[in-house]
């Protein structure tokens, strides 16, 4: 086997006694002895009731807390990762936080564009063409100068979607991005994330690596492969839907029932 085959089957997201704690509480944990392994190219739904520790579950896969014990390898660097030396390899996650998380002084433009101007410090002629491109995929062109207090949650929740996919992550990590929104939107989403993990014309086709988070999985019904919960402080890692549903874990029902 050669070292590109090996690094291509080594699991991008490797937990071994993780212990994740709470960012408004951090003496408090909310997951204890997570053993957790995510493949490239699988597409994760990581549910939980509200308030039980997944975003602060998240953050921590997204390197933005720092565990309260045990071990984190992503892409087979240890997490987290903040010093400036490694920071490209820290954004080749992208996150997209719950309800979008823009900088309300920036347009939906701004907003996209800010990550290019940042880390990758493109001048304005380069970066204007690919915003335009991540704005037109997400429907967002005509909000592209308004900031985001003239903008509904759902098309927010949208920019922070275009923001995290304007440095071509190779994982995603999205925080609850169904709450809040209407039909219409919630259907948008599921199929552009099916299209992302199977390979959308945004990332040049490739493959993404997918984990979000849900309190309600019966939207994620049919979409994303691989299904784990947080319950009773601890994840559980449960495979495909048809375990998830075999389950006999009041928690996992009532998420699976609504």
């Amino acid at each position: 086997m050669n070292q590109t085959s090996a690094q291509s089957e080594a699991p991008v997201i490797n937990m071994r006694g993780l212990s994740v704690s709470s960012m408004k509480s951090p003496t408090r944990v909310v997951a204890a002895d997570v053993n957790w392994t995510v493949k490239s190219n699988e597409f994760w739904i990581v549910g939980a009731p509200q308030y039980t520790g997944k975003s602060d579950f998240l953050m921590t896969v997204g390197g933005i807390m720092s565990p309260a014990g045990g071990e984190y390898w992503f892409l087979g660097e240890r997490m987290p990762i903040f010093e400036e030396s490694r920071m490209a390899h820290r954004l080749k996650l992208g996150f997209v936080f719950d309800g979008g998380q823009l900088l309300g002084h920036l347009t939906i433009t701004e907003n996209v564009a800010l990550p290019l101007q940042y880390h990758r410090r493109l001048p304005a002629n380069e970066i204007l063409p690919r915003v335009q491109e991540l704005l037109e995929a997400m429907e967002l062109m005509p909000w592209a100068n308004s900031t985001p207090a003239n903008v509904g949650r759902s098309w927010r929740q949208r920019a922070g979607l275009a923001r995290a996919l304007a440095l071509q992550p190779e994982v995603l990590l999205l925080d609850s991005p169904l709450t809040g929104l209407d039909l219409r939107h919630t259907l948008w989403w599921l199929s552009f994330l099916d299209q992302l993990s199977r390979g959308h014309a945004i990332l040049g086709e490739k493959p993404v690596t997918i984990v979000a988070t849900a309190d309600d999985l019966r939207p994620w019904r049919k979409h994303g492969g691989q299904v784990a919960c947080i319950s009773k402080k601890r994840l559980l890692v449960l495979g495909n839907w048809e375990a998830a549903e075999a389950t006999h874990e009041s928690s996992i029902q009532e998420l699976l029932q609504g």
